[in-house]
């Protein structure tokens, strides 16, 4: 297994080309990933929900902590996790939150500007960026390169602002975030106006409904990373819905002839 400070810095250096950064959601899928050549993996805190039998943002810190040491235990790539808002509003929680989150391993994290307040989900501005600047301090005072990455949420709760999503992307940016990310933009001139807005690395996310862009053109467009969220735990879900549903009104088992068999499965999960 590399070193921490390995692993970092070789994420770091992965920010100078376009490049997929899937999100497992266990240790088997963090593996089967891996064995597919992929060169880094983001966690899906609504994926590693799923698994657990519960819906997305029902993961609280001890257990999402817990999630990354077993993930980063599974894979010799580098991770970066989904720490959602840090699990506070206070700057100072945050700062504890990423702190204690690279004891798990992970190189790098990603932090949202919204809270749990239903009707005002989106934290303003001011203590967004001071929440980032608090991340970003913690980050640097971790003695290897942790990749931040900031989120502005604006396009996942309804509110598809472009100008202050650009607006606090470059706060972020200005506040010390290394990686910028709004998810939910979808549309080529969106992604283009980000891109072309901001002076750090960008991530989008794909894999959504109706996102019929693909790595060129996003290469293109100027995003340097794309991550899928909960997308590929929703394709594996959706494959044992069909197949429980196949088995249940007909009774066949068409599902079963798979390339996937068990002799492979064990030769990459059991290499223990």
């Amino acid at each position: 297994m590399q070193s921490q400070i390995d692993k970092a810095r070789r994420f770091v250096e992965l920010h100078n080309q376009c490049f997929i950064i899937p999100n497992p959601w266990d240790r088997g899928s963090a593996r089967l990933l891996e064995s597919l050549g992929f060169e880094a993996l983001a966690t899906t805190g609504a994926g590693y929900a799923w698994s657990r039998g519960s819906a997305d943002l029902s993961v609280g810190r001890a257990s999402m902590m817990a999630y990354l040491r077993d993930l980063c235990a599974a894979t010799d790539l580098p991770v970066s996790a989904d720490l959602q808002n840090g699990f506070g509003d206070a700057p100072e929680v945050v700062c504890e939150c990423i702190a204690e989150s690279a004891r798990t391993g992970i190189v790098g994290a990603s932090i949202e500007d919204a809270g749990s307040d239903a009707a005002q989900p989106i934290y303003d501005i001011g203590l967004a960026t001071e929440r980032i600047r608090a991340a970003s301090q913690a980050a640097k005072a971790l003695g290897f390169p942790f990749t931040l990455t900031a989120r502005a949420e604006n396009y996942l709760h309804g509110r598809p602002d472009l100008k202050d999503t650009i607006r606090r992307l470059q706060a972020y940016q200005d506040a010390g975030a290394d990686v910028l990310f709004a998810p939910g933009l979808g549309s080529a001139d969106d992604i283009r106006a980000v891109s072309s807005s901001v002076d750090r690395p960008l991530n989008v996310m794909m894999g959504m409904p109706g996102s019929p862009l693909n790595m060129l053109q996003l290469e293109t467009l100027g995003v340097r990373r794309v991550s899928v969220g909960g997308s590929l735990a929703r394709a594996a879900y959706d494959a044992l819905m069909r197949a429980g549903h196949e088995l249940r009104a007909e009774g066949t088992f068409r599902y079963a002839q798979t390339d996937l068999t068990s002799k492979r499965l064990n030769a990459i999960l059991g290499r223990d």
